[in-house]
This record gives C-alpha cells, sequence and structure tokens, in this order.
C-alpha cells in the first residue's frame, strides 16, 4: 500500500482572491513559506521517499520546503501544471466579467467543459493529470507527497471519489493544506480532506496504547 500525502502549495505573492492565477509562475509569498514551513515540520517523520512537483514556482518552492528535513527526491512533472487560463491570466474577475460576459456566463454554466478564451476546461486538465497520476502510481513507492495546486487537487480527489466535475468547488483546498490518500491496488480510500498540521493522523508508534 502506497501513502499519498497530497498537498498544496502555500499562499502566493498577489491577491488571488480577486485576479485569475492559473499558470502565472508566481513565487510564494512570505505567509506562504511559513505555512509550507509549517507542513514541512508536520511531515519531516512521515519517511516520504519522493516529492512530485509541477514545473510552476509555487509548486516546487513548496517541494523543496518540504523536502528539506527529509532530504527526499523532488520530480517535477508538467502534467501537475494548473489550470491554463488563457486571455483571463491575471486579469481581475470583475473585469473579466464586463470584458468576456458570454464566455463568463457560459463557464459558470458549464465549468467542467468551457475553456476561458485561449485557456483549457477543467475536463482538458483532468485528461493530462490522469497519466501523470497513473505514472507517479506506477513508480510506487511508501510514502509519497505530491506538491499540487488548488485545480489539480480538486480535479484528481473528484476522480478518486467518483464525484461529477460540476462539484468540485464544494471539496475545499486552502493553502498548505493535507489531503491523505491510501492506494492499495486500484483501490484508493480518502483519509484526510483538506487537514491541516494539527489534523494529522499520528503515526503507529506514537498511537496510545
Amino acid at each position: 500500500m502506497s501513502t499519498i500525502y497530497l498537498l498544496r502549495h502555500g499562499a502566493l505573492a498577489a491577491d488571488c482572491s480577486r485576479h485569475f492565477i492559473g499558470q502565472i509562475d508566481l513565487p510564494l509569498a512570505a505567509a506562504g513559506v511559513r505555512q509550507v514551513e509549517a507542513l514541512a515540520q508536520a511531515l519531516r517523520e512521515r519517511e516520504i521517499s519522493v516529492i512530485y512537483c509541477s514545473d510552476l514556482l509555487r509548486s516546487l518552492q513548496t517541494a523543496q520546503i518540504i523536502a528539506a528535513p527529509t532530504k527526499a527526491r523532488i520530480k517535477v512533472l508538467p502534467g501537475l501544471r494548473e489550470i491554463a487560463l488563457g486571455e483571463w491570466e491575471g486579469q481581475l474577475r470583475r473585469d473579466i466579467a464586463t470584458r468576456f460576459p458570454e464566455q463568463f456566463v457560459a463557464r459558470g454554466r458549464d465549468i467542467e467543459n468551457t475553456p476561458a478564451p485561449g485557456g483549457e476546461s477543467f475536463a482538458e486538465v483532468q485528461q493530462r493529470l490522469l497519466p501523470t497520476w497513473q505514472r507517479i502510481l506506477a513508480e510506487g513507492g511508501e510514502n509519497i507527497a505530491i506538491a499540487g495546486h488548488a485545480g489539480i487537487n480538486r480535479l484528481l480527489l473528484c476522480s478518486l471519489l467518483g464525484m461529477p466535475l460540476a462539484n468540485m468547488f464544494r471539496l475545499g483546498q486552502d493553502y498548505a493544506c493535507i489531503n491523505i490518500i491510501e492506494q492499495s491496488g486500484e483501490q484508493a480510500c480518502v483519509r484526510l480532506l483538506n487537514g491541516h498540521p494539527a489534523e494529522l493522523p499520528a503515526l503507529p508508534d506514537d498511537a496510545p496504547e
């Protein structure tokens, strides 16, 4: 059985609540670095052997911070990149609703299949993500981490939980959160969803008698 720690990167040096941020290559903010450092301390005894990340800076920085206490290997996989938002990248959400009213409404009605102009739909992202996930499983390892993105994490969790992509935003993915997936053969069990360091289950040797 493999235990996969599916993580989200820390907070970014930008106001992401008001802007569309997909594949813009932003670094972690100072607060984001602190968030991931706390995550690294919580995971340091988990014997993680390899950390997968995308080629976007925020994911790579997260992997490097997590790896530092354990010397885990880092593998960069472009298939883990966040969704591409095309012409909407970096734009204010309120401006997009004004400049692209028809596309904005259409995407809201069918978030799964409707891309931003020049970008990807979530269904297209899932199509490139799932072969990457299968590669990670095939490479094996008892304890694995993935320094993911909010969209990528939600798409993977929807697949594992059998959820329609239309419901993906019902899954919280806070900055520096932890999802724990136990994979045995073809069977996956999500043990923790959108957790934080204090919510990590105790290791067997730490469990009370």
